[in-house]
């Protein structure tokens, strides 16, 4: 469930684009509940989360995974449009 009881549905680009950029849905949900919302033009929402990660992306060594959602509040749920994965 998200913000408010509404529940958080990924798109099925947003599906697609959090496979191939590494980023779960669990995560993706814990970025939307836990931090803080801006805006990103065209009444879509963004927020951002550093999550431990120290493994391999890539062939190469990161330690942390910035997890970016795009998302809509619509009346009834939490749209994901797209998400962006950072490695660093």
């Amino acid at each position: 469930m998200g913000v408010s009881g509404k529940p958080i549905s990924l798109s099925g680009h947003a599906r697609e684009q959090a496979a191939y950029r590494g980023a779960s849905e669990d995560e993706i949900r814990e970025t939307i509940l836990g931090q803080a919302w801006g805006l990103t033009g065209h009444g879509r929402n963004e927020c951002r989360k550093d999550f431990v990660f120290g493994g391999v992306w890539n062939g190469k060594t990161y330690a942390t995974k910035q997890v970016h959602p795009i998302f809509v509040e619509e009346p009834n749920e939490i749209a994901v449009v797209t998400v962006y994965v950072y490695y660093f």
